[in-house]
This record gives structure tokens, C-alpha cells and sequence, in this order.
């Protein structure tokens, strides 16, 4: 976490109410900074393994993590 991009960034970025409260917007300034990041792989297997449900987490929606999983267990 100390070395994530995201740790100064704000929070509502990554976690909005919904996504479709600003359609691009959110994705587009949370993907950017996700593109930057270091840890940006250990963060996507962390949410991908765990199954979270909510934010963006390595550059990824919840729908796109999601396909992600499912394509994994196909």
C-alpha cells in the first residue's frame, strides 16, 4: 500500500456510488492513475483472488473483474 498510486488520491475515484453517476469520468481519472502504478498487478490478483465486490481495483471495474474470474474458471 505505501508504494500504491492511489494512496493519496481521492478515495470517491475508486469507489463511487455507482458508475453510472459519471459516466467516464471516474473510470477514466481512476484508470490513469492505476496505469502508473507499481503495484498495479498485485493489486488486480489481490481483487481478482479475494472476489471484491466494489471499487477499482487494478485498473478494473467490479463488472470487469467479474469476467475476469469467470473466464479463470471457465
Amino acid at each position: 500500500m505505501a508504494r500504491a498510486a492511489c494512496r493519496d488520491a481521492d478515495p470517491e475515484l475508486f469507489f463511487p456510488i455507482t458508475w453510472d453517476d459519471r459516466p467516464g469520468r471516474a473510470d477514466d481519472e481512476a484508470r490513469s492513475i492505476c496505469r502508473a502504478c507499481p503495484v498495479r498487478p498485485a493489486c488486480l490478483d489481490w481483487a481478482v483472488r479475494t472476489g471484491e465486490p466494489d471499487g477499482m481495483w487494478g485498473g478494473t471495474t467490479p463488472a470487469e473483474r467479474r469476467l475476469l474470474r469467470a473466464r479463470q474458471t471457465a
